[in-house]
């Protein structure tokens, strides 16, 4: 027997019947919702150029399933979506000044060195707002992927929104430096508070600066968590980054799901295009991340096409996890049958479907072990005999 016969590379992951039927019905019902909002759904190849998608993406290089074609370009597996349909949109699709609204529903690879429980392939479905640069269209895409999720079955979760502008501007201002910066965005991008604070009280700073670097995880909330950041605020571009999540919160008021989302200041993300609103979403009593999304304004200018955009993605099997046993499935019915008695048995599943019913018609002599086979169905009708009477066993 050959020594990895039956084992998968690492991260990889096989998806038995029962998940591929859940996973189905979420992806199907966020779609649904999507399109009645407008998006068109697209596909891109699985393979992309390193040196376009590649380097656009916000994925480590080390995460990078990469391959040579035939003329020694290097290739990737594409790592996200967001980069692939960038470059889409800014070769063949995108208009200046027309708004352009693209969905997905795709599979994405990012190697992992130590698995941990981590898939290196996952599927997401999200959505890219286009051209629009308008903190309306930040409410747009918050609001649909709140619905989209509804639509899926989830019902206790939290959106939670902040600036990476906003943090960025006062980080630079007090420590105007790149590498000091990059050290406290990833003790927040990690949620390691406890270290953030210890490395603040450590940096040579003014009371002030150390007030206001220390302030900046306790602005949580509402509205107020706004007013709040704009009291200790010093610059002018703190200010427009607190503007747009002021004007961002009366537009998700209109949508009518300001209940479901909260802001947080010291939000950032590892992705690092991301240049203004950024938002993660997270269900109740689940820990991970499920899904997220933001503003990255300067991505299609490296497709030599600038314009703003936004966008979200959620991960579909960590909305199933949230889901858990929500999801049940379908009734199945089997109907077993002799040879003689095919036609009718196939006139009655052949009804049976037309109803939206799931059938399995299946040939007595087929079956070895008839008592394991049934057991897997909820409902078993046995068309037998040349004149014998349909039997059924629940």
């Amino acid at each position: 027997m050959r020594v990895f016969m039956f084992e998968k590379p690492l991260g990889m992951r096989d998806t038995l019947p029962d998940v591929y039927q859940i996973k189905r019905r979420l992806r199907e019902a966020m779609m649904e919702e999507i399109e009645t909002w407008g998006y068109s759904f697209i596909e891109t190849p699985t393979l992309e150029y390193d040196e376009t998608v590649g380097s656009a993406s916000a994925i480590l290089d080390q995460q990078l399933f990469k391959l040579l074609d035939r003329e020694g370009h290097t290739l990737v597996l594409r790592p996200d979506m967001t980069a692939p349909i960038a470059r889409l949109a800014a070769s063949k699709l995108y208009e200046e000044g027309c708004p352009l609204r693209l969905a997905y529903a795709a599979n994405v690879f990012r190697a992992q060195h130590r698995e941990g429980g981590r898939p290196a392939e996952f599927e997401q479905v999200g959505v890219e707002y286009i051209g629009d640069g308008t903190t309306y269209a930040d409410a747009e895409v918050i609001s649909l992927m709140i619905f989209a999720l509804q639509r899926a079955g989830l019902r206790h979760f939290t959106v939670t929104i902040g600036h990476i502008g906003y943090v960025d501007a006062l980080f630079f201002d007090i420590l105007r430096h790149e590498q000091r910066v990059e050290t406290l965005r990833r003790f927040l991008y990690e949620k390691n508070y406890v270290g953030y604070r210890e490395h603040v009280k450590s940096l040579p700073l003014s009371s002030i600066d150390r007030d206001r670097l220390l302030r900046l995880l306790t602005l949580r909330g509402g509205e107020e968590a706004v007013a709040e950041a704009k009291a200790f605020a010093m610059t002018e571009e703190e200010h427009r980054a607190l503007d747009e999540l002021k004007q961002l919160c009366e537009h998700v008021k209109q949508y009518g799901v300001a209940d479901m989302v909260k802001l947080d200041m010291s939000l950032v993300s590892h992705m690092s295009y991301y240049t203004g609103v950024l938002f993660e979403v997270y269900a109740e009593n689940v820990g991970f991340l499920l899904g997220n999304g933001g503003r990255y304004d300067e991505l299609l200018a490296k497709f030599h096409r600038p314009s703003p955009a936004t966008g979200f993605s959620v991960r579909l099997d960590r909305l199933m996890e949230a889901l858990g046993e929500k999801q049940q499935q379908g009734k199945t019915t089997c109907i077993m049958f002799s040879q003689e008695r095919f036609a009718e048995a196939y006139a009655k599943a052949k009804e049976m479907r037309q109803r939206g019913e799931k059938v399995v018609l299946q040939q007595v002599a087929g079956v070895r072990d008839m008592d394991q086979f049934t057991a897997a169905f909820d409902d078993v009708v046995y068309v037998l005999g040349k004149h014998g009477k349909d039997e059924r066993s629940c």
